[in-house]
């Protein structure tokens, strides 16, 4: 099962980046688990400092954008 995380405290743009994803993964038939991180602390041990974020299976994939859900597909794909 992969693992799709969405790094950012729970801005309108963290939560269109997890809809996205989600869609992304459905579209596709990824099983997948959505996970929001929302504590700074958590998002640091990423090295991430700019959110939203979009990590998938603990790889940070994109920082600072809110990715369409096609721009995620190719990501999972």
């Amino acid at each position: 099962m992969m693992k799709i995380q969405i790094l950012g405290t729970g801005c309108p743009k963290c939560k269109q980046l997890a809809e996205n994803a989600d869609a992304a993964a459905k579209e596709l038939g990824i099983e997948h688990e959505l996970e929001k991180v929302t504590q700074i602390n958590d998002i640091m041990t990423f090295g991430v400092m700019v959110t939203p974020a979009l990590a998938i299976d603990g790889q940070v994939k994109n920082a600072g954008k809110v990715l369409s859900t096609d721009e995620i597909k190719r990501m999972l794909q």
